[in-house]
């Protein structure tokens, strides 16, 4: 009766637990990378989202300032609009701030202030928080002509992004 290994059992037993092993760490790695994938786009998901949360909320809050209406588009070129309004929606925890989008050497900014804009090129005096939104190759901004006089007033945003997923929202004013 036999109470021991042999050194042949022994070898063979951790040559497969070796080839085990590789097999388990190997797998291990590729989860792993899996999982950074996966993060990287769940935070372009989360990124865009947020975007499309912000642009949204500004657009669809935005107050009646004047006969006119609600916001003002300035159209710069073929591919850039900028706009300016009064939103009931502040990112910086202002009352009713005014807010803006402008393209600036081809980034998209968001500009927030308690101030008036209300001119284009924006002057020294004016003061205002400014958030920028990405790399854009266009930012359109088009108004509807609502066929009824009660109707709501819709815009469609197109934000034409540089390395990120476009965003193309309609817009009801909430505020009428």
């Amino acid at each position: 009766m036999r109470r021991a290994f042999t050194l042949i059992e022994m070898m063979v037993s951790i040559t497969i637990l070796a080839i085990m092993m590789v097999y388990l760490y190997q797998s291990y790695a590729s989860l792993n990378s899996s999982n950074t994938l996966l993060q990287r786009a769940t935070d372009n998901i989360k990124e865009i989202e947020l975007k499309k949360r912000v642009v949204f909320l500004d657009f669809s809050l935005a107050l009646k300032s004047d006969a006119k209406g609600h916001l003002n588009i300035l159209n710069q070129s073929a591919e850039e609009d900028v706009v300016v309004m009064q939103s009931s929606h502040s990112l910086h925890k202002r009352h009713n701030p005014y807010v803006g989008y402008l393209v600036k050497n081809k980034k998209l900014y968001r500009i927030e202030s308690l101030k008036p804009l209300n001119r284009y090129p924006l002057g020294v005096e004016s003061e205002f928080e400014a958030d920028m939104l990405g790399e854009v190759k266009s930012f359109r901004v088009y108004k509807n002509k609502p066929k009824e006089d009660n109707a709501s007033e819709a815009y469609l945003v197109h934000i034409d992004f540089e390395k990120e997923e476009d965003i193309l929202l309609k817009v009801k004013m909430l505020n009428q």
